[in-house]
């Protein structure tokens, strides 16, 4: 395969992931406008995704140390 012919296939790959993300993201959007409908908060779901997406100690620690942080300014 000639650099061109590898470059070309590069750039073809890249071209059909882009547009592959382009389409997931659209599917996340939609996603995300049916649960508002459904009376479900965006902020928390997405917050509960970055937490799904936490090992358990590095969730408990952060968890922890934000009882701290808000125990320390007066926060309930």
């Amino acid at each position: 395969m000639t650099n061109k012919e590898e470059l070309i296939q590069i750039i073809t790959k890249l071209e059909r992931l882009d547009e592959e993300k382009a389409a997931v993201s659209q599917d996340i959007t939609d996603t995300l406008a049916e649960a508002r409908i459904k009376g479900y908060d965006i902020k928390i779901l997405k917050q509960i995704l970055k937490l799904r997406k936490m090992d358990n100690d590095e969730r408990m620690r952060q968890e922890e140390e934000l009882e701290t942080y808000k125990t320390a300014i007066g926060i309930k």
